[in-house]
């Protein structure tokens, strides 16, 4: 697969993610919150603490849409291995990182609040088990991006 046709599909699957986020953030989670709020109507004072917590948990995840675009933008230059992607790893990872203790922090505040059950915040450790494996994989494609940059730019000085 040509470099450039690679980069379209990967702009193509980030667009598809955020049109997935966008509908999961406003009309998912929304509605389940509805059909929650109708069911226990006693909990209706958690409603708006736990979608604003949700809301600004899913801004960072547009940020690394952002970088991401900006890496297969990249690899449609022929600029895969350099070490301005390797750095744009380095941010997924940073920004996974402050959203991943973002997320888990938030939800033991909303329990400690009497706004969470212990099982939502159990269930929540798979969301930050896929953020630690984001930041993992995120940094050591950076390190490798780096350091194929590295090996890419002597390679280029010899000929």
């Amino acid at each position: 697969m040509e470099q450039k046709t690679l980069s379209k599909w990967l702009k193509c699957i980030i667009i598809g993610t955020g049109v997935c986020g966008l509908i999961f953030f406003f009309f998912i989670v929304p509605s389940f919150g509805q059909d929650l709020l109708v069911r226990y109507p006693e909990f209706s004072y958690c409603y708006w603490p736990w979608l604003i917590f949700l809301w600004i948990s899913g801004i960072p995840c547009y940020t690394v849409l952002v970088l991401a675009w900006k890496i297969a933008a990249n690899i449609g230059r022929d600029r895969s291995f350099s070490s301005e992607n390797a750095k744009l790893f380095k941010w997924i990872s940073y920004v996974t990182a402050v959203d991943t203790v973002f997320f888990f922090g938030g939800n033991v505040v909303l329990l400690l609040l009497n706004m969470s059950h212990p099982a939502v915040t159990l269930l929540s450790l798979i969301v930050v088990f896929v953020g630690v494996a984001v930041i993992v994989a995120s940094a050591a494609l950076s390190h490798l991006v780096n350091k194929a940059a590295d090996l890419q730019e002597q390679s280029d000085l010899m000929i």
